[in-house]
């Protein structure tokens, strides 16, 4: 990868342009660096997350997902260049079918609530998503491996099952969507 920064206060930016671990300059507005922002923003939400009280499996398996999104920042930071390998991606299969494995089945659909750690998980599950329409759009425009995307497919998904995971830490539950159409289902079955 490139130089390592040793100053933060470049002034390189300040004509709308950065640079990629390349060395090329491209616009602030380009395509490849709105994904590795959406990707630079889902890893500090993640961060966020690991301030919370987690079991020690979930913890140690965000710690993975920083240093793997790390590695898809640096993919994206340097067109061409290969750094997140497809076995990342199979790890979250893994973790998926573990974690899921102890949940309920859903019978209805969930809000973005419950637990604060909950709560972040799914601000994760969106921000994963962004990063992921991000990386498509940049897919679309020019070559790119397939990991980068898959990855953030798969870790939108995990976060959505760890959410659920943390909600019944302490007993508790999903909150469930109050849908007008269960609730005339279940009046019509009493």
């Amino acid at each position: 990868m490139g130089n390592r920064l040793t100053q933060i206060a470049t002034r390189t930016g300040d004509a709308g342009t950065t640079g990629l671990g390349n060395n090329e300059r491209v616009s602030k507005d380009s395509l490849r660096i709105h994904a590795m922002g959406d990707v630079d923003e889902l890893n500090s939400h993640i961060g966020l997350l690991l301030c919370e009280r987690l079991p020690e499996g979930v913890r140690a398996l965000l710690v993975e997902v920083q240093h793997q999104l790390f590695n898809l920042g640096g993919e994206l930071s340097i067109p061409g260049f290969v750094l997140l390998q497809p076995e990342a991606v199979l790890s979250l299969d893994e973790a998926l079918a573990e974690h899921n494995a102890q949940l309920p089945r859903l019978q209805e659909f969930i809000l973005p609530a419950g637990t604060r750690a909950a709560s972040q998980a799914h601000i994760c599950r969106t921000v994963a998503r962004r990063a992921e329409r991000a990386v498509v759009a940049l897919g679309s425009a020019e070559p790119l491996n397939d990991a980068p995307r898959q990855y953030l497919n798969r870790l939108s998904d995990l976060m959505f099952v760890l959410a659920r995971v943390l909600n019944r830490l302490d007993g508790g539950d999903d909150v469930y969507w109050k849908s007008e159409r269960l609730a005339r289902s279940q009046a019509t079955d009493r």
